[in-house]
């Protein structure tokens, strides 16, 4: 065999220790693996299967002082990410099957993780007249989440006709929710905190509203309905009385959400400043309930790269957004360190169930025979996260000083060993030749 890696005395996802084995780019039974060309001590290491995020902000084209698919695959690899979904909100906006496909060429050409990029629901996300939907599922790049994330699709007619449009190829539509006119000029969550600071309010029913129009929209329709960064514990109930009714909804929730409150903002720190806001000590907990219960399907990181100029500024002028791919992990485990949640769950949420929504069959398995898209974590690791070592461009990380114990050692990517002990590996030779495939 060719290519082969041993990656020795893991712990598996059940708990278990083993061997796990990879060959020509694929998980294969240690004891077909003759000798290896490399071996792996993963003594006190966890091994899962690779991340997939749902929600990313790669800002290629049209934004590269921001972030560049290259610098922001670093930044995934090196989080653990082996497939990650690129938001339409890029300049111009991907709402054609052209700046898909280029979107889906640059990560082929990065090689450090598998790009997927996210469609436009409405043409410049201006939320009146659908994009090319079909086209842009025909594509190379094959689209089959859209999304006019950082927007939301107010119109109720639009949603409609883009839910009945996705059916037809089995698509899926993620929902920003929030309702515009409820939240215009608003700073942070609305409550006790925006009240003491004199901040225009945010309220919950601005996101709530809109997820309950648009579960009934999808049970109307029998489409597919995906729920981004869910913040609010209302919202975690609608989604649960959905699922409930059968309606085909899913959801994610960021690392942030599950730690932050809007106490942060007291600071006045614009690394605080996030759409959707941080939100109350309650909301936190509700959250965390519905990611250990599967009301909440996956961990989205919303990952969000501004350049120092968008986010040094003062609160109300300064960018909303968030980078969090490289701690998503670390953050995760530390939010759900005092409940029930495990290792196996950290793989359902952060692989498996973003990879079955999103139909990458490549990914979120350590089967046999399956691709050797897998990371290695070490769970025992503190370490104080400093932004300004990170592999995005951005720095603008909410967790800068804070202490975490979990960290990202390697990552596989296709039998790729792209991030060993911590340190990126050198671009393949052979980066561009081929679609993701082995």
């Amino acid at each position: 065999m060719r290519d082969t890696t041993l990656i020795r005395g893991a712990q598996l996802p059940d708990g278990t220790t083993g061997d796990v084995a990879v060959a020509a780019g694929r998980i294969v039974e240690p004891a077909a693996l003759g000798t290896p060309d490399a071996v792996v001590d993963a003594a006190g290491l966890i091994a899962l299967p690779g991340f997939v995020d749902m929600h990313t902000h790669l800002r290629e084209p049209g934004r590269e002082d921001a972030e560049t698919v290259l610098t922001g695959s670093q930044s995934a690899a090196a989080g653990g990410f082996t497939a990650v979904h690129a938001m339409a909100n890029t300049s111009p906006v991907a709402d054609t099957a052209g700046v898909v496909e280029q979107v889906f060429r640059l990560g082929l050409a990065a090689g450090y993780t598998e790009v997927r990029p996210v469609g436009a629901v409405t043409v410049g996300l201006a939320g009146s007249q659908l994009a090319e939907l079909g086209a842009m599922a025909d594509s190379q790049a094959a689209v089959r989440v859209f999304s006019d994330d950082g927007h939301c699709v107010h119109d109720p007619l639009v949603m409609r006709r883009a839910l009945e449009y996705v059916k037809s190829f089995d698509g899926i539509i993620a929902q920003h929710a929030q309702e515009p006119r409820l939240t215009e000029g608003a700073q942070m969550n609305e409550g006790a905190v925006s009240a003491e600071l004199g901040l225009p309010g945010w309220p919950a029913v601005a996101e709530e509203s809109i997820i309950a129009r648009d579960v009934l929209l999808a049970e109307h329709v029998g489409s597919r309905l995906h729920v981004c960064h869910v913040s609010t514990a209302g919202s975690v109930d609608l989604i649960r009385w959905a699922k409930s009714r059968g309606i085909r909804v899913t959801a994610e929730v960021t690392p942030h959400h599950l730690v932050l409150t809007d106490e942060r903002v007291r600071s006045f720190d614009p690394v605080f400043k996030v759409n959707p806001p941080l939100r109350r000590a309650e909301d936190v907990e509700a959250l965390r309930a519905g990611l250990l219960d599967g009301t909440i399907d996956v961990i989205g990181t919303d990952h969000a790269p501004h350049p120092a100029e968008h986010k040094c500024a003062e609160w109300t002028a300064a960018a909303m957004g968030m980078v969090g791919m490289e701690t998503a992990a670390a953050v995760v485990l530390e939010a759900m360190r005092d409940t029930e949640f495990s290792f196996a769950d950290l793989a359902r949420v952060m692989s498996t169930r973003p990879a079955e929504i999103t139909g990458l069959s490549a990914h979120g398995s350590l089967a046999v025979g399956a691709p050797a898209n897998l990371v290695l974590l070490d769970p025992d690791a503190p370490h104080t996260v400093e932004p300004a070592a990170h592999l995005t461009k951005g720095r603008n990380n909410p967790f800068g000083g804070t202490t975490l114990h979990a960290r990202i050692t390697d990552t596989f990517l296709y039998g790729r060993r792209v991030l060993a002990e911590g340190a990126l590996a050198a671009p393949r030779p052979e980066s561009g030749a081929a679609a993701w495939s082995v």
